[in-house]
């Protein structure tokens, strides 16, 4: 069995969005990779991003009287694979075992595959587009993430068959061409 190398960051959905960064911020030292009105990634050590925050009051708004008793918490744990084909790997070991992901997309900096395990908790699987923590924590920075910080989605079948073909993988792993892809309901937003 392929195995991730290591837990990567963890997501949080928040009516309190500025006042959870400031916190994280302040406990961790962490500092804002990207920010935009609906989600912010902070980091503390070399990795691109080890929180995010999905701002619910602009994704998902509600009335006041739902305001009360709010889904924030928890939105996901994701977990790093060394390599693409590793990734792929589990991908179709998993499916195998009929287990699929809900919501397949390369957000520019990773490309993921996000699952909900028996009680509907959230895994998001993913691998690094870059080389290195510096050229991806510069991307989160840059213009093109700004432009799109949620990413495309893909075909994982297609992915893996043009993995098995021979692909590079450096053209495997690059954004693709189209839309931003929809944070799908399965994802708890909306729901």
């Amino acid at each position: 069995m392929t195995q991730p190398i290591r837990l990567a960051h963890i997501a949080y959905k928040t009516r309190r969005f500025d006042e959870m960064i400031d916190w994280y911020k302040q406990v961790f030292e962490a500092e804002v990779q990207h920010q935009n009105p609906a989600l912010a990634f902070l980091t503390f050590d070399d990795e691109h991003h080890r929180f995010a925050f999905l701002n619910l009051d602009v994704i998902d708004p509600v009335s006041e009287k739902k305001k009360i008793c709010t889904d924030d918490g928890l939105d996901h744990v994701a977990y790093s694979y060394a390599d693409l084909g590793a990734l792929l790997n589990t991908y179709a070991r998993l499916k195998n075992q009929n287990i699929s992901p809900y919501f397949p997309v390369n957000h520019g900096v990773t490309l993921s595959l996000y699952y909900k395990d028996p009680d509907g908790n959230r895994l998001e699987l993913q691998v690094d587009c870059f080389a290195s923590a510096e050229e991806g924590a510069a991307y989160m920075q840059g213009e093109a993430f700004a432009s799109n910080s949620i990413g495309v989605g893909f075909d994982p079948d297609v992915l893996l068959g043009q993995y098995q073909s021979g692909v590079a993988v450096e053209k495997l792993l690059a954004l693709p061409d189209g839309p931003p892809a929809s944070i799908p309901a399965e994802h708890g937003i909306g729901a």
